[in-house]
Formats: structure tokens, C-alpha cells, sequence
């Protein structure tokens, strides 16, 4: 058990084939640059199918929700806000845009725009529950992809390597707490808590953290 359980110790984002050399870069190597747009297409369904499962919104839009109900914003420029601010956390942590950083934003958007009407809706409980499951290991797995190419990650998974190099702790973990705390935000400002959202908040470090892992192990492995 021990042994399946070691992507829960991850604590780096891998360096493979696809990597760039540095995150800040306006020539980007073609590899990085298709599995940056690959992982975030990924990263975009993932999301999709958590939406079409009718369970929750995720951590970070409840948190929208709910300082909309403080301040009487839109959800829209609420999201922005928060964007704004996870982006000046970045200035003490020491992180690095690029143009993942911008690709994030656009090319998940697209997806949801375009892939979003495709994905069929369930009645059954379980299938949709399976859905919500199957959409937060979906998006851990393509953000795992998109962050080993090194073009810069998108404003909350750089708050996440931030603060993992801050404290030195596992992928996992700082994830699930950051997803967790803003949830729990969210909820005390008022913004409405799902099972979707709950599964996403407890999931997508573990997910990511698998991600990684499985494609550390599966490429290092080809390259022996």
C-alpha cells in the first residue's frame, strides 16, 4: 500500500522531455508549447465534465460567490479580483509567468465554450457522481502535463508551487489545503457548497500529485 501511495509525497514538478528551460520566454520549443496547449485542453475537459455533472462549482468560483455576496460584484468581476490578487501573491513567492500563464485563461475557456454543450448530462445519481469523479482526476492529470512543460503556470496552480517551495511540503497537500481553505471562504462569505466542489477540494491535489508521478515514472522509464 505504501508503495501506491508515493505520489503523495511528491514535492516537484519533474523535468522531462517536453520541459523548457525557462518559464519566461517568448520562443518558446515547440514541444512545450504543444504539450502546454495539450495539458491545459486536458486540464479545460476536466473541468467540463465536473460542470456537466451538476454537483458543485469549484473551490475557487464558490470564493467568487461568495464576495459577491459581500460586495454585490458579478461573479465575473469577482473572478477577476481574485485572479488579480492570487497574481500579486506571486511578487513574495517568487514566481515566474509565461505564456502558460495567458494560455490557461484562454485555451480553458474555449474548451468549456466548445466542448461544454457535447458532454452528455445523467439523471442517476451515480453516473453523475462518477462524472464529477472522473472530471477532478481528468483536470489533475492534464495540469500535471501542462506545469512539467514549463511555460509558466496559470495564477492558482503558481499560488500552489509557491507555496510548496515556501513550506516544502507535498504537492498533495498544498493543494488540498488551498483548495480547502478557499471553499471553506467561500462558504462562511455565502457562497454554495456542492458535492462536486467538495470532491474537487479533496481531489485535485491528489490528483495532480498522481499525475506527475505517473509520467515521471512512465518517462524515466523510457529514457532507461
Amino acid at each position: 500500500m505504501a508503495l501506491n501511495l508515493r505520489f503523495l509525497t511528491v514535492k516537484s514538478i519533474p523535468v522531462l522531455f517536453w520541459s523548457a528551460p525557462k518559464a519566461l520566454t517568448f520562443r518558446p520549443p515547440l514541444k512545450s508549447f504543444f504539450f502546454l496547449i495539450v495539458g491545459l485542453i486536458i486540464f479545460g475537459l476536466g473541468e467540463a465534465l465536473l460542470i456537466a455533472a451538476g454537483y458543485g462549482v469549484s473551490p475557487w468560483t464558490v470564493f467568487a460567490q461568495g464576495l459577491t455576496t459581500v460586495t454585490g460584484w458579478s461573479i465575473g468581476f469577482a473572478t477577476f479580483v481574485i485572479s488579480i490578487a492570487v497574481l500579486l501573491f506571486w511578487v513574495p513567492l517568487r514566481q515566474t509567468p509565461g505564456i502558460g500563464t495567458i494560455s490557461n485563461a484562454i485555451v480553458i475557456a474555449l474548451v468549456l465554450e466548445f466542448i461544454l454543450p457535447y458532454i452528455p448530462r445523467f439523471e442517476h445519481d451515480a453516473l453523475q457522481i462518477g462524472l464529477a469523479v472522473l472530471g477532478v482526476v481528468v483536470t489533475g492529470f492534464g495540469g500535471a502535463i501542462y506545469l512539467i512543460a514549463n511555460l509558466g503556470p496559470g495564477p492558482r496552480d503558481g499560488l500552489m508551487t509557491g507555496l510548496q517551495r515556501l513550506t516544502n511540503l507535498p504537492i498533495a497537500s498544498v493543494r488540498a489545503g488551498l483548495e480547502i481553505t478557499v471553499v471553506f471562504s467561500g462558504w462562511l462569505l455565502g457562497g454554495t457548497v456542492g458535492l462536486g466542489t467538495v470532491l474537487f477540494a479533496l481531489g485535485i491535489g491528489p490528483s495532480v500529485s498522481a499525475g506527475l508521478f505517473m509520467l515521471n515514472q512512465f518517462f524515466k522509464n523510457q529514457d532507461g
